[in-house]
């Protein structure tokens, strides 16, 4: 995995912005909406979106004055990808020593 690559990870670790993740895993939502389900101010959320957003993991749109953030799909596909390849080394690994005790 590049640096690159565990940005997004980087990213994941504050906890503000996993929460974000998780209010726009419902569903779209405005910077408003998001500021009320967190315990943060507008200007912090609109922050934590531009990292999310620079990062690949939120898009956004305008719509009227509004701009409405939803999670990037494959953004969120990409570190599903990398958990996966974790996950398959982790097993292969567990099978080699199983079969090493055998």
């Amino acid at each position: 995995m590049t640096y690159e690559e565990a940005e997004g990870w980087t990213t994941l670790a504050d906890p503000t912005r996993r929460t974000i993740l998780m209010e726009l895993a419902t569903g779209e939502r405005t910077v408003g909406e998001l500021t009320g389900a967190l315990p943060v101010t507008q200007p912090a959320v609109s922050q934590h979106l531009k990292v999310l957003k620079n990062v690949g993991l939120v898009t956004d749109r305008a719509e009227g004055t509004k701009r409405i953030y939803r999670l990037n799909e494959a953004g969120v596909a990409a570190l599903r990808d990398q958990l996966d390849m974790f996950w398959k080394r982790t097993m292969s690994g567990f099978e080699q020593l199983m079969e090493e005790e055998r």
